[in-house]
Parts: C-alpha cells; sequence; structure tokens
C-alpha cells in the first residue's frame, strides 16, 4: 500500500478574520442584548440605554461594532439616529442554529422569543 502526501487545503485567512469578527459580534452579552431589543423595531442610542441600562458611550461603541459587521442599519431622522436589523431573517436563522447547536452539545438555552424563529416565514414579519 503507498502513501500518498496529500497538503492539508490552505486555510483562507481573510474568510477566517470576516468569520471571527462575526462571531466576535455575537461574543458579547451587551451586544446581544442590542439586537434583541432591535429585533423589536427601530430604537434610538437614548432608547437602548433606558432598555440596557448601559452608559450612552458604551451603547454608541457597541452599535458601531454592529454596524461595523453590518449586523444593523442606521437610519438618520433629524437630529437622531434610529438603528435597526439589518436582516433580520438571517440574525433569527442563525440565532436558531446556535439554539440548536447549544442544544445538541448538552446546553438547553434560548434567547427572547422574538428574535429567534423557528419557521422561516414567521422571521419575515414581526422580528
Amino acid at each position: 500500500m503507498t502513501m500518498i502526501d496529500v497538503e492539508p487545503p490552505r486555510l483562507d485567512e481573510e474568510a477566517t478574520a470576516v468569520y471571527a469578527h462575526l462571531f466576535q459580534a455575537l461574543g458579547e452579552p451587551a451586544r446581544l442584548a442590542v439586537l434583541q431589543h432591535l429585533a423589536r423595531g427601530e430604537h434610538r442610542v437614548r432608547d437602548l440605554v433606558d432598555h440596557i441600562g448601559l452608559a450612552q458611550s458604551t451603547v454608541s461603541k457597541h452599535l458601531s461594532f454592529l454596524l461595523e459587521c453590518r449586523l444593523v442599519d442606521v437610519r438618520p431622522d433629524g437630529r437622531s439616529s434610529w438603528y435597526s436589523l439589518s436582516e433580520p431573517a438571517a440574525i433569527s436563522h442563525l440565532i436558531a442554529a446556535a439554539e440548536d447547536l447549544l442544544e445538541t452539545t448538552g446546553t438547553k438555552a434560548e434567547l427572547c422569543a422574538h428574535l429567534r424563529r423557528r419557521n422561516p416565514a414567521d422571521a419575515e414579519g414581526d422580528l
């Protein structure tokens, strides 16, 4: 039997960095809290400050990170800026997949029901 040396496939370092950045965005509890509130609809920074209880500068920092990851959009309105989820259905699918993975690995955990949807049709409308 002859052994053939096969070089393992090279990792795509750029793609790895992009995925790591996304997981970093989702790995911070305060950013997950922001996403949960935005899943209910548009919010201003001051609304999120009231809901989450963090300083305005901290909420703004987290929103900037989420904007950089393209998970949220911003809509200027006069002196205010309104933030919303950029892709509610895709985020819902991601949360559902994470929930499935956690359950498969022995952890039962669920984010608020309005952020995760089992039925893709549900994710379109009232996220």
